[in-house]
């Protein structure tokens, strides 16, 4: 199948012979004429070489690249192809099980399908588009996901209203492509949880903390617990689990405080005696007023404070307050959990904004883990602009 050329500038050609996934508007030299947002385009050097296959779209990132396989048809079968490679991979990380119907089945670059997010959720498949191109092949994508084997999947929900390029005008609407579904609860690690999909941020749960979950319920036992910018709750049902003493989930939100304590009784009908409470208020405003020494084991997972790089100063400056008033406030010996979902923000800034925070408050503090995204969200060792969540575990004395 013959697809529209692009060519390179010369020279612009080595990040793609490295294998890295994006092509930028700048290293183009032509655009065929009439390409459209979303068309599927092949890309040559300023020479003639083929190098591969991939979806067009204005801006600074201008095609995202599908295979460096010139001849490769993007059809059916190589969506399917694709996915059936994705599908192996969480056989063989154990994630399908009895106990576990919640994990990320695409995670775009990670596996080899840019633009391309899929998350299961029991027998539904939550399907989210972040370029023009994946939008455009949405049923073909979505027929291939209820055919997988073993897979289980009957329904795909659609959920690209908020992911898409804006100037793109592509009106998507979230809706069922395939099916419907009457249930949101989805089990992790034996955990029950109410997944709103249809309302809910991103694809209606953070997928991406499970391993960090299940490592806080490891440090919960007799610990009094804070759980800031709770969302559906996730850490505070572990902690629970784990033997937590006092739960307290705070969040700005009033429907996320109610997803948290629906998410609470799902697991513990009788709410664990009383231990777990819940405050819709503002995190910065809770920490700053709240007693020195409260709790002994507090997460603090705010949402993205950078999503494009002209936020990075302010976001740093954000995480630098954050970490100092939960630093400041936590028991002595107690545990921070502390993260970033900045994709943005590197590693080491993010360390850094930490560092600084520590030393704001003079206190003594030694870094347990390092921790990042779980193995449902492999990054591609071609494209490490696809690590985004990065997390430290703090002993503070």
């Amino acid at each position: 199948m013959s697809y529209p050329i692009i060519t390179l500038r010369r020279g612009k050609e080595e990040s793609l012979l490295r294998f890295h996934p994006w092509v930028f508007s700048g290293a183009i030299a032509t655009l065929p004429d009439g390409i459209e947002e979303g068309d599927t385009v092949e890309v040559r050097a300023y020479d003639g070489a083929p190098m591969g296959i991939g979806h067009y779209q204005i801006g600074s990132i201008a095609v995202r690249m599908l295979t460096n396989e010139a001849e490769r048809a993007i059809d059916e079968r190589f969506y399917t192809d694709r996915l059936s490679d994705a599908l192996r991979l969480r056989k063989a990380l154990g994630l399908i099980r009895a106990d576990n119907s919640a994990y990320r089945l695409v995670h775009g670059e990670g596996d080899f399908l840019p633009g391309l997010i899929v998350d299961v959720y029991g027998h539904t498949a939550v399907m989210q588009a972040h370029s023009p191109g994946m939008h455009f092949a949405r049923d073909i994508i979505a027929k291939a996901l209820v055919a997988l084997p073993e897979a289980g999947i009957e329904n795909v929900y659609y959920k690209s209203e908020t992911t898409l390029p804006y100037k793109a005008q592509l009106d998507p609407q979230n809706d069922y492509i395939i099916g419907s579904c009457k249930s949101d609860v989805a089990e992790e690690n034996g955990l029950k949880f109410h997944v709103d999909w249809l309302k809910g941020q991103k694809t209606g749960f953070f997928i991406d903390q499970r391993d960090n979950r299940a490592l806080l319920q490891q440090y919960s036992r007799g610990r009094n617990v804070l759980n800031m910018f709770c969302y559906t709750g996730g850490f505070s049902v572990y902690a629970i689990r784990g033997g937590a003493s006092r739960v307290v989930s705070v969040d700005s939100s009033a429907k996320a405080i109610a997803l948290t304590d629906a998410n609470v009784s799902l697991n513990f009908p009788d709410n664990a005696a009383g231990i777990h409470s819940s405050k819709a208020v503002d995190a910065f405003k809770y920490l700053g007023e709240m007693n020195r020494g409260e709790f002994d084991l507090i997460v603090l997972d705010p949402p993205a404070f950078a999503k494009h790089r002209g936020a990075i100063r302010n976001a740093l400056r954000g995480y630098q307050r954050l970490n100092a008033l939960g630093i400041d406030k936590v028991a002595r010996g107690g545990i921070i959990f502390t993260f970033s979902c900045s994709q943005a923000i590197s590693r080491e800034q993010f360390r850094l904004a930490v560092f600084s925070a520590a030393a704001q408050t003079g206190r003594r503090v030694r870094i347990l883990h390092q921790l990042t995204q779980p193995a449902d969200h492999p990054v591609n060792i071609y494209h490490p602009e696809g690590e985004y969540l990065k997390g430290l575990i703090l002993y503070v004395e």
